[in-house]
């Protein structure tokens, strides 16, 4: 799958260039420093292309957003650790990755509920792991005996519309507990021209948004 004006590579590796990666410095890893062992909620997210580990500038935001709109309730986070390389190589292993903690922790934790997000590669890492073939690799997905116990799923700057494709259409599993957002002229998830615009979420309302809609889900689930 190609860019407008290039590969989804040359894209990555010029943002990574002049931005310092393609989302800039890590964000904060707002999860506790002593996790609770198992909580209500066990948030996995994979953070983008280019970013150093942790939960990245989008999955930072959106993890301090989720727990204020969950308010009693124990809220664990987990970064999902993958090389998130320039090369968009990763994606695969990372899958790996997530699928293997969100396994771990439904075995141990019966009454865990999930919220899986990623942001750039990180939302192809989520889009392998839940089942969804990409052009960016593969890797082990999650079991579907597991899927009813995953409340919602939340990705930014998701590569797979490059291929015409979108997690609410494309998995009945997982799609009605879905939701993906894209900047306006996203190079990597609308075929736009706008580089720029894939190093917004953190800070244009779509991790709030998120936010809000995943804890909606949770509650209802």
């Amino acid at each position: 799958m190609v860019l407008k004006n290039g590969t989804l590579f040359a894209f990555v590796a010029l943002a990574a260039a002049s931005a310092g990666g393609v989302s800039g410095c890590p964000g904060p890893d707002t999860g506790p420093s002593t996790p609770t062992k198992c909580a209500d909620v066990e948030v996995v997210f994979a953070r983008g292309s280019g970013e150093l580990p942790g939960l990245g500038i989008t999955g930072g935001p959106f993890v301090s957003s989720l727990k204020a709109n969950l308010t009693g309730k124990t809220v664990n986070s987990y970064a999902v650790n993958y090389a998130a390389d320039i090369a968009q190589t990763s994606a695969g292993p990372g899958a790996t990755d997530m699928t293997n903690h969100v396994t771990s922790v439904a075995a141990e934790c019966p009454n865990t509920k999930f919220v899986l997000g990623g942001y750039s590669q990180g939302a192809s890492v989520t889009d392998i792991a839940i089942g969804i073939p990409t052009f960016l690799g593969s890797g082990k997905t999650i079991p579907t005996n597991l899927a009813p116990r995953v409340s919602a799923v939340v990705v930014f700057g998701n590569p797979l519309a490059l291929s015409g494709q979108h997690i609410p259409t494309a998995s009945k599993l997982y799609g009605p507990k879905s939701q993906e957002f894209c900047a306006l002229g996203d190079p990597v998830c609308a075929n736009g021209a706008n580089g720029a615009a894939h190093l917004t979420y953190g800070t244009n309302g779509m991790t709030t948004q998120g936010a809000v809609s995943a804890a909606g889900k949770v509650k209802a689930s």
